[in-house]
């Protein structure tokens, strides 16, 4: 029998909805200060984060929350670490090759192009960039180191459990990223996305709060992104 690519299409896109987790992100009427301390965290917190590419447990645990308000996105982790490894480092330097971080992606539009990263190491130090294109369909690992979020704020506070981190993300920061299609979140809209981080701790780990099964880009796998969805 012939299949329609159409319906191949279809059948793919439904696999990715399926498998992809469906994460609130909670409106806030608060004051939130970027400053480390989740003592005033009020979402939920999920996790904890696995092994990015088996979902096997990881040594040590991630959770993170989400929360917005009509100006901001504000993410917050908390990484248990018994061995942190890293420094204060200039802003853009390449702190995921050297040092313990968490990371989160956003694709506001969903179509794996033109979607942002951010890192932050247990020293607040960041950086932010811009991938425009990993597929070989669109050109291939065509990223934008340059292109910085302005009014980005990002916070780690070491604890006596390992670091907690905190993000700010303006999104008026992210209406000029050419070809993002992104326009500010109102409740039901729906972001595709991860968060992760990577532990060199007495083992290596690449870990994610959406696992993925497909071994191609590392955390790079827009087609397997969670949904974000903004709710009250």
């Amino acid at each position: 029998m012939k299949i329609s690519p159409i319906v191949v299409f279809l059948s793919f896109m439904c696999s990715i909805t399926n498998y992809s987790q469906n994460i609130a992100v909670h409106k806030t009427n608060d004051e939130i200060k970027i400053d480390g301390d989740l003592t005033d965290w009020k979402t939920p917190f999920l996790g904890p984060f696995v092994i990015h590419n088996s979902r096997e447990n990881a040594a040590q645990n991630t959770f993170v929350s989400l929360s917005w308000n009509d100006e901001n996105l504000y993410i917050a982790y908390r990484s248990t670490d018994s061995k942190i490894i890293g420094t204060p480092q200039k802003k853009d330097a390449s702190i995921f090759t050297t040092d313990d971080l968490v990371e989160f992606f956003i694709d506001p539009d969903g179509d794996g192009q033109n979607y942002i990263e951010i890192g932050v190491n247990a020293f607040s130090s960041n950086y932010d960039l811009l991938l425009k294109c990993i597929s070989p369909n669109c050109g291939g690992w065509n990223t934008a180191m340059s292109f910085d979020i302005a009014g980005l704020e990002t916070v780690s506070k070491i604890t006596p459990e390992g670091y907690n981190t905190e993000i700010k993300i303006p999104f008026a920061s992210l209406q000029n990223i050419k070809n993002g299609n992104f326009t500010p979140p109102k409740t039901g809209t729906k972001w595709r996305g991860n968060a992760f981080r990577i532990d060199y701790g007495n083992t290596t780990e690449y870990l994610a709060l959406q696992y993925y099964k497909s071994l191609k880009y590392g955390f790079h796998q827009p087609e397997e992104f969670a949904v974000f969805e903004f709710v009250e």
